[in-house]
């Protein structure tokens, strides 16, 4: 039976390690991040693999930092035949990755070489692509660098989010691995190399990007909304306050009104944007609020903003 060292922290990579397990292979350790502190109550929470894996009895570490933990040595000398990492969180170490007996690979939210980094399914939402995928590619010391095994591509739906295209591509990816891994098995080095004139990175998203400009257009803003649901959340600055956006839809009107202006408040609430675009809000949560339908907001603090009115703050 083929073993494997196992690595995954969020829902990502539930459906593959579920999906690993029940298939013809020996899950020798599953590897995840520390437990941690989550929510007003700080209370001390499992990531979603651990959680199941100790549902399926699997054997689970947990090193704050995999490089330089006791864990690693216990890791290397088991010599698994693969090792496999789904959303983990952390560098593997090279004497890992080298303590493979055939392949340490992982499954990767993006069709690389594009979307090299820790945030490849919010950055094409972001960016407004129309398709993305995933890959399973051979592991090396360099971030996402290695050979490719296989690719999968699919559509990004005008509704998506980051919440639904996880979902979508966790599952896709859970499929391609367990049809890729035969092949894997079986001559490890049919793969290819990444073509390194198109690489495009996605580093992890940064407390400044969390916020919604007014040199943003509607659809750029629409755009940076669904790719931080559900976590971190878009926000506008108004009162200085923030005022996160869950929910929004461009227009089809356009406006006369500098951006940062109301220009709807009655059957909708909408707000102008650069170069006359229009964004239509629909699920919002202002600074001390929970999240509410636009519909329970215009109906109370929102009745206090008047058309024309400019009240974004920058």
């Amino acid at each position: 039976m083929t073993s494997i060292i196992f690595l995954g922290t969020p829902n990502f990579a539930v459906p593959i390690l579920k999906a690993l397990s029940d298939s013809n292979y020996e899950i020798k350790a599953v590897v995840t991040q520390p437990d941690k502190k989550v929510g007003r109550k700080q209370k001390l929470t499992q990531s979603p693999v651990k959680e199941l894996a100790e549902k399926l009895n699997l054997s689970v570490f947990q090193p704050a930092k995999l490089s330089k933990s006791d864990e690693l040595n216990q890791l290397v000398e088991m010599h698994a035949d693969l090792v496999i990492t789904a959303a983990y969180g952390q560098f593997l170490p090279t004497k890992l990755l080298q303590s493979a007996k055939i392949a340490a690979v992982n499954v990767h939210g993006s069709l690389l070489p594009k979307y090299r980094g820790g945030a490849p399914i919010q950055y094409a939402l972001i960016n407004g692509d129309q398709k993305t995928g995933v890959t399973i590619m051979e592991m090396v010391k360099q971030m996402d660098a290695g050979d490719i095994y296989a690719q999968e591509a699919i559509a990004i739906d005008e509704n998506d989010t980051a919440g639904t295209l996880f979902e979508k591509l966790s599952l896709l990816g859970r499929d391609l691995l367990l049809k890729t891994l035969p092949q894997i098995i079986a001559n490890p080095e049919n793969k290819k190399a990444q073509d390194t004139s198109k690489v495009v990175f996605s580093p992890n998203i940064s407390k400044k990007q969390e916020q919604i400009t007014l040199n943003m257009t509607a659809a750029a803003a629409n755009n940076l909304i669904r790719g931080l649901n559900p976590d971190p959340g878009a926000y506008l600055l108004v009162d200085n306050k923030r005022f996160k956006i869950w929910q929004a839809q461009v227009a089809q009107d356009k406006t006369a009104l500098p951006a940062g202006c109301v220009v709807a408040n009655k059957d909708r609430f909408a707000i102008s944007f650069a170069d006359n675009t229009v964004l239509n809000l629909i699920e919002v949560q202002p600074a001390g609020k929970n999240k509410m339908a636009i519909k329970s907001f215009l109906n109370g603090q929102g009745q206090k903003f008047k058309i024309g009115e400019k009240i974004v703050d920058s």
